[in-house]
C-alpha cells in the first residue's frame, strides 16, 4: 500500500506542476498573469518617445575652424616664450544632438584637455570657449564662454567637458546651417 501512496502523491505533484507552468506559460502568451520575473532585467524606465522623424531629421555637423583647436596661456609678459607656458589645451572632439520637440534647439558638446606647461600651477583656470552658428555668411548664435576647470595636479594633463544646451536656430534647424566651435580670445562682448 505504501508504493501506492508514493505512486499517487508522485502523479498528483505531477499534475499539479503541469497545471501550474501552463498557466504561466498561457499567462506569458496572452501578456497578462503573473509576473515571475521572467524579462524584468530587460525592462526600462519609460523615457520620451523619440518619433522616426526627428531620426531622420538633419542636425548640421560641428567643426572647428582652423587654428582654434589649441589655446595656450603664459606669463605675463613672456607670449611667445615656450618656456613660460602655464599650461596648452587642445578640443579633442565636439558633437551635437539636435531637439525637434517644442522650439527645436541643439545642444553642443566640447571634450579636451589640459597640459600643464613649465609654469604650470594648480588652481582654477579659464578657458575661452566660443560657439557659433551660421548660415550661410549670416552668423545667427555666437556665445563665448568663459568654462573654469579646475587643476590638481601638474605631473598629468587634466580632461574636460563643456556644453552649450538648448542652442535655440532663427529660422530652424536646416541644411544651411553651420556650427563652430574653438578656443577664442575674445573680446567677450563680441559676436
Amino acid at each position: 500500500m505504501g508504493l501506492f501512496v508514493q505512486s499517487i502523491s508522485k502523479r498528483r505533484i505531477a499534475a499539479a506542476a503541469f497545471l501550474a507552468s501552463s498557466a504561466i506559460l498561457a499567462g506569458c502568451q496572452q501578456g497578462s498573469g503573473p509576473n515571475l520575473g521572467i524579462g524584468a532585467q530587460n525592462a526600462e524606465p519609460a523615457a520620451e518617445a523619440i518619433r522616426e522623424s526627428e531620426l531622420r531629421a538633419y542636425c548640421p555637423p560641428v567643426s572647428l575652424r582652423e587654428g582654434t583647436a589649441y589655446f595656450r596661456t603664459y606669463e605675463r609678459g613672456a607670449e611667445g616664450d615656450d618656456s613660460k607656458i602655464i599650461y596648452q589645451a587642445s578640443i579633442d572632439d565636439v558633437t551635437r544632438a539636435c531637439k525637434y520637440q517644442g522650439t527645436p534647439s541643439i545642444t553642443v558638446a566640447v571634450a579636451g584637455r589640459i597640459v600643464p606647461g613649465p609654469s604650470g600651477r594648480v588652481g582654477t583656470i579659464t578657458m575661452p570657449i566660443r560657439i557659433a552658428a551660421m548660415r550661410g555668411d549670416e552668423v545667427i548664435y555666437s556665445q563665448l564662454f568663459k568654462h573654469q576647470v579646475s587643476i590638481s595636479d601638474t605631473a598629468g594633463a587634466t580632461q574636460f567637458l563643456f556644453t552649450d544646451p538648448d542652442i535655440a536656430i532663427p529660422g530652424g534647424i536646416d541644411r544651411g546651417v553651420q556650427l563652430f566651435v574653438g578656443y577664442d580670445e575674445g573680446p567677450y562682448d563680441t559676436p
